[in-house]
C-alpha cells in the first residue's frame, strides 16, 4: 500500500505529460503537490513536516540555480556563435569533411555529446549539442531526442568518473573494479542507442552506425578495463571521434564547396569557446588541482539533514561562462553582438525555471519523505529471488528523481549492497547494474528533459520528448536487466 502512494506523483507526472501533453510545470506542479499531500498523510517526515517543506523547497531552489548556471552559459555560446556567424562557419567545415547529413549528425550527437560528458557531465553535452544539431538543419525535437540518447552511454564514467566514487565511497572496491560491469553492459548493448539514434535520423544507415559505436565503444571498454572509471567516456568520445572523421575522409564523399575553403586560423577561432572548454576541463581535472579547485566549495546545511553544496571554480557553469568570455576575447565581436547573444541566452533560460524548480520540490520531498526508500525496500521484498535483472531499474529510478547518475549511486550504493549481501550475489555485478541503470536514467530524466528543451526553443513541450525517450530508455534498461541477470546465472562475476 504505502508503495503505490510512493509511487503515486511520479505516475502521476509521467501520465500528464506522455498521455495527457501537459508541460513539465504543468505536471511536475500536480506531482509536488501530491507528493506533499502522500507526505504529510501517509509518511513520516523527517524532521517534521515544515521542516521538510522548507528543507527540501531550499535544495530544489539551490539545485535549479546550480543547473541554470550550466544552461545559461551555454545558451550564451551558442547566441554569440551563430551572432557572429561562427555556427554557418562550423557547418561548411563540416560539410567539406563529408556530404553525409548522417555522418555530421553522428560527429555532433555522437562523439561530442560523449565527449562533453565524459570531461563536464552534469547537463553540458545536451546543453551544447542539440543546439549545434538544429543549426545542421534538424528539427529542434529529433535535435533533442539525439542528444539525449547518444550522450547517455558515457554517463556512467561521465565527469571523468565522477558516478563511481560514491560506490569507492562505500565499499572496500577500487574504482577499475566497480569500472568493468557498467562498461560491458554498455559495450554488448550500445547498439541499441545507436539504433535509437538512426531511428531519429530517418536514416536505416547501419553500416555507417556500426561504424560509429565500435569506434566509441572498443576503446571505452579497454579504457575502463585498463585504467578505471576515469578514461572510458572521455577517452573513448576523443579516440572514437578522431577516428570516424579520419574514416569519413578516407571513404570519401565530402561536398563539394562553391566558395573558398575556411583558412585553419578563422576554423580555430569558430571552435574558439569549444577549445577553450576543452583546455578548461583538461587543465581542472590535473591531480592535485583538481582537489584544490573541488574543494574550494560553497556549503549550507539545514537541521543536520539538508544540505547543498557548489563547488565554482570546478562546476561545467563556471567553466562554460568563461570560455563564452575566452570566445569574446578571441574572436574579438562587437560589444553589441556580446550584449545581444547574452540577452537572448538570458531571455531563453527564464522559461524553464518553473518546471526546473517544481520537478526538483518534487524530488526532494520523494527523498526527505523516505518515498524513494520505501520503493526500494518493497522492490528488493518483493524481488529478492529474481534481484539482478531488477537492479539497473533502481538505478534508473534513481536518476529519474534525482536528475543524476552520481546521486542515484549515492542514494542507491548501500542498498544495493546490502541486497547482494543478502541473497549472496556478486556485489561487483549489482553494483555495476546499478551503475548501468543510473546513466540509463539521463534519457528519461524530466530534469535533463527540460533543461534540454530551454536551449533550442521546446519549453512547455518537454512530454513530446519524453514519449520519444523513455521506449528507448525502458528497453535499454530492461535489456541491461536481462544480460545481468545472465550474466549472475552463469557466474562471470
Amino acid at each position: 500500500m504505502l508503495s503505490a502512494l510512493a509511487a503515486a506523483p511520479i505516475a502521476a507526472v509521467l501520465v500528464l505529460m506522455l498521455l495527457g501533453g501537459w508541460s513539465a510545470a504543468g505536471a511536475g506542479s500536480v506531482g509536488a503537490g501530491l507528493a506533499i499531500v502522500l507526505a504529510l498523510a501517509a509518511f513520516d517526515p523527517a524532521p517534521g513536516a515544515a521542516r521538510m517543506l522548507m528543507g527540501a523547497a531550499a535544495e530544489a531552489g539551490f539545485t535549479t540555480a546550480t543547473i541554470l548556471w550550466i544552461i545559461w552559459p551555454a545558451l550564451c555560446i551558442h547566441a554569440l556563435q551563430t551572432g557572429t556567424g561562427r555556427i554557418a562557419m562550423l557547418q561548411a567545415a563540416l560539410e567539406r569533411l563529408s556530404g553525409d547529413n548522417v555522418a555530421r549528425t553522428l560527429l555532433i550527437g555522437w562523439f561530442f555529446a560523449l565527449f562533453m560528458e565524459g570531461a563536464a557531465g552534469f547537463g553540458a553535452p545536451v546543453a551544447l549539442a542539440a543546439p549545434l544539431l538544429v543549426s545542421l538543419g534538424l528539427p529542434p525535437v529529433r535535435a533533442l531526442t539525439i542528444a539525449l540518447i547518444g550522450h547517455a552511454a558515457g554517463v556512467s564514467f561521465g565527469a571523468v568518473g565522477t558516478p563511481i566514487l560514491p560506490q569507492i565511497a562505500a565499499t572496500d572496491l577500487s574504482g577499475r573494479a566497480l569500472a568493468v560491469v557498467p562498461a560491458l553492459l554498455h559495450g554488448a548493448l550500445g547498439w541499441v542507442l545507436m539504433l535509437a539514434l538512426l531511428r531519429e535520423m530517418g536514416a536505416w544507415r547501419w553500416r555507417l552506425g556500426l561504424v560509429a559505436a565500435l569506434a566509441f565503444f572498443v576503446p571505452y571498454v579497454a579504457l575502463a578495463l585498463l585504467f578505471g572509471p576515469e578514461l572510458p567516456t572521455l577517452g573513448g568520445a576523443l579516440i572514437g571521434g578522431v577516428g570516424f572523421a579520419l574514416f569519413l575522409r578516407i571513404r570519401g564523399g565530402a561536398a563539394s564547396s562553391g566558395g573558398g575553403a575556411t583558412s585553419p586560423g578563422d576554423l580555430a577561432m569558430a571552435f574558439a569557446p569549444y577549445l577553450t572548454l576543452v583546455v578548461l576541463i583538461v587543465v581542472a581535472r590535473l591531480p592535485g588541482l583538481r582537489e584544490v579547485l573541488a574543494n574550494a566549495d560553497l556549503s549550507w546545511g539545514l537541521w543536520e539533514r539538508f544540505s547543498g553544496t557548489f563547488a565554482p571554480l570546478y562546476h561545467p557553469g563556471t567553466l562554460l561562462a568563461v570560455s563564452f568570455l575566452g570566445g569574446w576575447a578571441l574572436q574579438r565581436p562587437a560589444f553589441a553582438e556580446v550584449r545581444g547573444a547574452i540577452g537572448r541566452g538570458t531571455r531563453q533560460v527564464l522559461p524553464v525555471v518553473p518546471a526546473l524548480l517544481v520537478m526538483l520540490v518534487l524530488a526532494r520531498i520523494l527523498v526527505h519523505a523516505g518515498m524513494i526508500d520505501q520503493l526500494a525496500r518493497d522492490a528488493a521484498k518483493a524481488f529478492s529471488g529474481i534481484w539482478p535483472p531488477i537492479a539497473p531499474l533502481v538505478g534508473m529510478l534513481g536518476t529519474f528523481v534525482t536528475g543524476s547518475a552520481t546521486t542515484s549511486n549515492i542514494l542507491f550504493t548501500e542498498l544495493q549492497a546490502r541486497i547482494a549481501s543478502e541473497l549472496n550475489l556478486s556485489l561487483l555485478l549489482v553494483l555495476g547494474a546499478q551503475t548501468f541503470g543510473a546513466a540509463v536514467g539521463n534519457i528519461v530524466c524530466p530534469h535533463n528533459v527540460v533543461a534540454g528543451c530551454a536551449t533550442i526553443g521546446l519549453v512547455g513541450r518537454e512530454g513530446e520528448i519524453l514519449r520519444r525517450t523513455l521506449p528507448v530508455g525502458l528497453l535499454y534498461g530492461l535489456l541491461g536487466g536481462g544480460l545481468v541477470w545472465l550474466l549472475s546465472v552463469v557466474g562471470l562475476f
